[in-house]
């Protein structure tokens, strides 16, 4: 995969998406400052955060000994040692983290601006099954929080082994832990919208995305390894798409896992922007 190459007349936009990338952690987490990177540690229990750019360095790109300064305070930590950012709009990082001994991942950054159209038909499910966004205290709020952790435990879009068993014990498990309750804070904040595909009491498919202002990423879109290759999940962002957009919201995009997966997402109007990158130890 290559980067996109980026319309000048697009850049606002990049810089649009690069103020959000900043915002959204710190709802959770404290920023530590390391000069041209700026490292994200997550304040009490959840999925941990990550460095990046920091937002308006207008200094020397970040080099690789900066990196491995963060990646040490990572490993003090105890945190996953992890950088995301976007190719188009931090060049030179690339470089740096690879010569520190981080491997990199691209992925394809697609986006609906304010300007594309969006109304697109809502995929068709199959009878049963009802897609929806979740209140706080949908009785389904446990299985639609958990249904991704099993879908990113067997990766890609085969059908898969975990079924609604499976995901009703890490749902038990999810509510005992309090990730549930942590994210049924953040909807009742507005800091998250969950959406899911529910049948039969058991959500199918869920995803998120998390408004800051006009601009929202989805996110976390996974379905049951079971339930695969029936729609679930292009019609679960639809759904998170038409919340945004009548909540006011104008730029919405998201990451997808590789060129195969975001030819799904421009089903929906979605156009490939940039190329979203993460870099993380070889092991990992």
């Amino acid at each position: 995969m290559t980067s996109v190459d980026l319309d000048p007349a697009h850049r606002p936009l990049l810089e649009e998406i690069e103020r959000y990338y900043d915002a959204v952690p710190r709802t959770a987490a404290r920023v530590e400052d390391f000069g041209p990177l700026s490292l994200f540690v997550r304040d009490g229990e959840g999925w941990p955060y990550y460095a990046r750019p920091a937002l308006g360095h207008g200094g020397p790109a970040a080099t690789a000994e900066d990196v491995r300064r963060v990646l040490a305070r990572q490993r003090e930590l105890g945190v996953p040692e992890a950088f995301e950012w976007v190719a188009e709009h931090d060049p030179l990082l690339r470089a740096a983290v690879e010569e520190a001994g981080l491997v990199v991942h691209e992925h394809p950054l697609l986006v609906l601006g304010p300007d594309d159209a969006s109304d697109a038909p809502a995929p068709a499910v199959a009878e049963g099954v009802s897609v929806r966004v979740l209140a706080a205290d949908d009785p389904d709020l446990a299985s639609a929080a958990t249904v991704a952790h099993l879908a990113f435990a067997e990766p890609g879009t085969g059908l898969g082994a975990a079924g609604t068993e499976e995901l009703a014990l890490a749902a038990e498990k999810s509510a005992a832990d309090g990730a549930v309750a942590r994210i049924a804070g953040r909807i009742t904040a507005g800091a998250t919208v969950l959406a899911a595909a529910v049948q039969d009491g058991s959500a199918l498919c869920a995803g998120q995305h998390n408004p800051v202002g006009a601009v929202t990423e989805v996110a976390g879109v996974g379905t049951l390894p079971s339930a695969r290759r029936r729609g679930l999940g292009l019609a679960v962002t639809a759904a998170l798409v038409a919340h945004a957009r009548a909540n006011g919201v104008r730029t919405v995009f998201l990451s997808a896992a590789d060129e195969d997966v975001a030819r799904i997402y421009r089903r929906l109007g979605f156009r490939p922007f940039a190329t979203a990158l993460i870099a993380e130890p070889a092991e990992a």
